[in-house]
């Protein structure tokens, strides 16, 4: 039995040419068989769907989510000149980030009106970032998937300038519930901060 390359070059004939025949010898030298479309269209079908979940598989691995501990990122709080940036504590990001995202890069929330929250900060689509064509406000000046990545820094540019607008963290309803107006020292405790 020889190796056949498939070839779907008519939809009605079955055919075979030997590998001396062939002019479209495959690396092996083996020779091409035509085969019925139907047979042809399901064997191009089964590959696109192979390469599709391919397609899928590398985009989950590629968008895997980086959950950060607070201790990190209280560094990069501190780095990027958070610490009472519009008189908020350190604290107060840091508590904020973890009841708003569990301090998850990725973490998505869907609202009822449609608009999706992103990131760390769970920035919502419709006012604060661009996500896909919708005529979404785009006050941060920033695509939505920039907000999910375990590069903070457009995530906290974007922070930053909800705070400066809105003049202050009521944005944020984890940070409402659960931070405002409490004692957040232990939030920096121990993360060799100032």
């Amino acid at each position: 039995i020889q190796d056949a390359h498939l070839s779907c070059q008519s939809p009605t004939k079955w055919s075979s040419v030997s590998s001396a025949d062939s002019p479209d010898k495959s690396a092996s030298g083996a020779g091409t068989r035509n085969l019925p479309f139907q047979f042809c269209l399901q064997q191009a079908l089964r590959m696109k769907a192979a390469g599709i979940l391919t397609l899928i598989g590398c985009l989950v691995t590629g968008a895997e989510s980086k959950i950060y501990t607070r201790c990190k990122l209280a560094k990069i709080f501190s780095r990027a000149g958070l610490d009472n940036y519009w008189g908020f504590s350190l604290g107060n990001w840091i508590c904020m980030a973890y009841y708003e995202s569990g301090y998850n890069t990725t973490a998505q929330r869907v609202l009822d009106d449609g608009s999706i929250d992103y990131g760390i900060f769970q920035i919502n689509s419709f006012t604060w970032c661009r996500h896909g064509k919708l005529q979404e406000n785009n006050h941060c000046h920033v695509a939505c998937s920039a907000l999910i990545t375990d590069d903070l820094t457009d995530a906290i540019i974007c922070a930053r300038k909800i705070v400066k607008e809105t003049q202050g963290m009521n944005y944020w309803q984890g940070w409402k519930k659960h931070c405002e107006g409490r004692d957040l020292s232990d939030w920096k405790k121990g993360c060799e901060v100032s």
